[in-house]
């Protein structure tokens, strides 16, 4: 197993950094503030590439590698996570699954504009009774006369209800299976098709400028050929596509414990008490030995997961495990970071308060810590 970066990894991680920045850095503070979604960022990180990564070139992506796709997310988080829920949600979420499962046709349609960053697209999947039992949809969609009529509600959805969002891909009952279990399929919902609202969610306690939003469907009608991949296959389509969302949220995670831990190390190494920097103290100094000892186990936990995804091998429970241990890092991190700035850290002029209301969703989000334990429990075989 060779974990060492490429040449070209190297010159992308610092095209990142240097946006990072550069361009977010600048402008996170006041998109924090009114809870902004930024056209301006997004179209930036368009014209980079970064919302096509993984995608073939054929259809106007990077065609670049798991490993790649985690550089830019762990990138962007550790100078602003809402921005790196853009990227990451929209790559794995959005384009995946319709790059993967989806029609030569769906494909042409809506991949290019997606790829260039110049459209978005959501995944519906939560439900307000139904998060981590994903399963359970009590969104519906029944075939009839050649159309997909689709009834239910989708909530915390990423990148759903923004101006330049063009669809969803929204998980519904189709049926009864044979095994009298409900039939998950997955259908493509284009914005602005009759009866079919979004709305924004405001008054976030995290990823306060990236978009999260709630999706209505009354009797939305929309063409049979929507039907993403087969019908049927929607909960097993899910549930690949979770496996590769959680390498994107543990690298939210592992790139926003990066920089907690930097603005704490800055901060101690400045800060004089008693007559010497409270880096100096040894209760402090161990804190941060800690924060940096985490940091590089879970960077090569997520690393090792993707060099088992990019050379075709099962990677289920380990990117399970990197999301588990990851969002534990950075919660441990970013709380040891606040510890260290005393009251200051309270104060959202210090970039430590984002990182560390931030830290809490990626327990939650893309599969609480709970199902991540329940996920590697099952490959290690506890229930057999």
């Amino acid at each position: 197993m060779d974990l060492e970066m490429t040449a070209e990894q190297r010159q992308l991680q610092r095209l990142v950094r240097d946006f990072a920045e550069g361009e977010i850095r600048p402008a996170i503070r006041e998109l924090d503030a009114k809870e902004e979604f930024s056209y301006a960022l997004t179209s930036k990180m368009g014209d980079l590439g970064f919302m096509g990564l993984m995608v073939d070139p054929e259809h106007g992506g990077l065609g670049l590698d798991p490993l790649s796709y985690i550089l830019v997310v762990e990138g962007l988080a550790r100078v602003s996570a809402s921005q790196a829920a853009t990227v990451a949600a929209h790559n794995t979420l959005g384009v995946g699954p319709i790059a993967r499962w989806g029609s030569k046709q769906q494909r042409e349609r809506y991949l290019p504009d997606l790829c260039a960053g110049k459209k978005l697209w959501g995944f519906g999947l939560t439900e307000a009774e139904s998060g981590s039992d994903a399963g359970d949809s009590r969104t519906v969609a029944e075939l009839r006369n050649g159309l997909w009529i689709l009834n239910g509600a989708k909530a915390f959805i990423t990148n759903a209800a923004t101006n330049i969002t063009a669809g969803s891909t929204v998980q519904c009952a189709t049926g009864v299976s044979s095994g009298g279990k409900k039939e998950i399929s997955c259908v493509l919902v284009p914005q602005g098709v009759p009866g079919f609202t979004v709305r924004t969610m405001h008054g976030k306690m995290v990823w306060r400028s990236s978009n999260t939003a709630e999706l209505f469907l009354d009797n939305v009608r929309v063409p049979e050929e929507n039907l993403l991949g087969k019908r049927g296959d929607g909960f097993r389509q899910m549930l690949e596509t979770l496996d590769s969302g959680r390498l994107g949220i543990a690298a939210m995670a592992l790139g926003g414990a990066q920089g907690a831990y930097e603005e704490g190390l800055k901060y101690a190494k400045t800060r004089k008490a008693f007559g010497q920097t409270v880096a100096s103290f040894q209760a402090n100094a161990f804190k941060l030995a800690d924060c940096a000892t985490q940091i590089e186990a879970a960077r090569s936990l997520l690393y090792r997961a993707c060099w088992l995804k990019s050379t075709g091998q099962s990677f289920a429970k380990e990117s399970a495990m990197a999301k588990l241990f990851c969002s534990q890092v950075f919660k441990l991190v970013a709380d040891h970071a606040l510890q260290l700035h005393g009251g200051y850290g309270c104060m959202e002029e210090y970039p430590v308060a984002t990182f560390y209301r931030d830290a809490k969703f990626l327990e939650i989000g893309e599969g609480t810590s709970e199902i991540q334990r329940l996920v590697i429990a099952r490959q290690i075989g506890c229930f057999e």
